[in-house]
């Protein structure tokens, strides 16, 4: 298929808000925000945030160092590949995660790289927990400001996400501190990628993502101008709905609720399905940042207090969450899967940490 583009993809402007297709929630004006919180996480489980407070600036150059990353020869990427870890950090190939399995044909026209919380090596806490450790950084040489932005990048969302958490606890009428035993080592993500230049093809099972729903609390996604994002708006199976757009717009995050999330609220809130549909052949692909702010690992997600009604049972069993996160990647990741069994352990991790430094 032709990588000619047919048309320049157009970003919503902040002006524009009045047609976009999500509830905004802003973050300047805290009267009203909560209530704009409740109602979109109620009927939507996704929504616009503005007034959010991550620099621009930091945006703009931690997409454009994501894009320098993936415009390097794909031997250089394989050096920070996730399959010398066990960690589930680094670089994902083309196809490496298929989303939909039921629907799809091949895997996501996607790849990626994997950032988390840094960790210590040593520590007890990269010991204990499966996911946890030091992040693998591409060749400083080649990428001399890659690791500091995206380090800038990573600790101004985990602050977001926290600040996110405790707006929503004041829009159920909950302490604000509610949840911040639940989120002391965030088992934040943020997973940079990039789609290829093909056109999806839903008909042949051909997807940019297949459709899916996040596992955690929030994700927050910066894109580029190119449009591919819908959100399903209908029942539970696909069935008796629509696919629905949603463009990006200027400065704006677009967030989404995850399965924790639903589950802590009893289902009040939704963990809305999602997926990534490019419609025409572009020049460069798409590039877009989810970041994941996910609880501790150990946090066990049981229903909030005023979510049960008096004498009824949650309809979810309590769950840990890295436990449920586990579960979730052992589904859609090829190389997760492949890895599982292999004999890298963290002093292979920690070799390959140090060469990429």
């Amino acid at each position: 298929m032709s990588s000619s583009t047919t048309s320049t993809p157009q970003v919503l402007s902040l002006h524009a808000l009045n047609r976009a297709a999500l509830p905004i929630v802003d973050l300047a004006a805290p009267e009203e925000a909560p209530r704009i919180l409740y109602d979109a996480c109620r009927d939507f489980g996704f929504f616009y945030l503005i007034n959010h407070g991550v620099p621009q600036a930091l945006i703009d150059d931690m997409l454009a160092e994501s894009k320098a990353f993936f415009s390097l020869p794909l031997g250089e990427k394989e050096k920070v590949s996730v399959r010398h870890n066990k960690i589930n950090r680094g670089y994902t190939a083309f196809e490496e995660e298929t989303l939909d399995p039921t629907r799809q044909t091949r895997g996501d026209t996607k790849e990626g790289f994997y950032l988390g919380r840094e960790v210590a090596m040593e520590s007890e806490e990269a010991r204990s927990n499966p996911l946890h450790g030091p992040n693998v950084w591409p060749d400083p040489v080649k990428l001399p400001r890659w690791r500091p932005v995206m380090n800038a990048y990573f600790t101004a969302l985990s602050s977001l996400g926290l600040r996110t958490v405790r707006l929503l606890l004041r829009a159920v009428g909950l302490p604000e501190h509610h949840l911040d035993d639940a989120f002391t080592r965030p088992m934040a993500a943020l997973r940079l990628l990039h789609y290829s230049t093909q056109a999806s093809n839903p008909s042949e099972g051909v997807y940019a993502a297949g459709a899916h729903t996040d596992y955690g609390m929030f994700t927050f996604l910066m894109t580029d101008h190119t449009p591919g994002l819908q959100v399903w708006r209908g029942g539970a199976e696909q069935e008796d709905g629509s696919w629905q757009a949603v463009p990006p717009v200027e400065g704006a995050f677009i967030v989404n609720l995850g399965d924790m999330l639903q589950r802590w609220t009893n289902d009040v809130f939704k963990s809305t399905a999602h997926r990534v549909v490019i419609q025409e052949a572009t020049e460069e692909g798409r590039y877009s940042a989810p970041f994941f702010y996910e609880p501790n690992f150990d946090t066990l997600v049981a229903c909030l207090p005023g979510f049960v009604k008096k004498g009824e049972v949650p309809r979810h069993v309590p769950v840990k969450s890295g436990e449920y996160l586990l579960g979730k990647y052992r589904h859609t990741h090829r190389d997760f899967v492949e890895k599982a069994d292999d004999n890298n352990t963290l002093e292979n991790h920690a070799g390959l940490h140090t060469q990429a430094k």
